[in-house]
């Protein structure tokens, strides 16, 4: 595959997908740590997400690592935008901020039912 067909690959994924998390595994089998930690936290709110697993396509994470300036994995996007990766992400959660991008980025869709953690029980 070439640059430019890689390129425009990764720009069709994050336009059909309002939330994306490029990280090593899939959502029903991650393969690292903080790509489990990444499917847990996006789980929580109920907006659907998806998950492209790049663990074994060095091109495709080089490519992606030149676009988002971001050298490690999980990377994530939201509405389009990169965000980094949960290091991120936990703080605007914890102020808000991540719930105004989250219904922005979703505005127009019923919002999703409420997340229960049934361990917190």
């Amino acid at each position: 595959m070439s640059d430019t067909d890689l390129q425009q690959e990764i720009q069709n994924e994050i336009a059909q997908n309002k939330i994306l998390v490029y990280g090593k595994g899939t959502k029903d089998m991650p393969r690292c740590g903080f790509t489990a930690e990444t499917i847990a936290f996006f789980s929580r709110f109920g907006y659907p997400f998806e998950v492209v697993d790049v663990l074994e396509n060095m091109p495709k994470r080089e490519a992606l690592s030149a676009l988002t300036n971001w050298p490690t994995l999980p990377k994530i996007f939201i509405g389009g935008q990169f965000y980094g990766a949960t290091d991120i992400l936990a703080p605007m959660h914890e102020n808000g901020e991540l719930k105004d991008v989250l219904a922005k980025t979703f505005a127009g869709t019923p919002a999703p039912a409420p997340v229960i953690d049934l361990r917190a029980v």
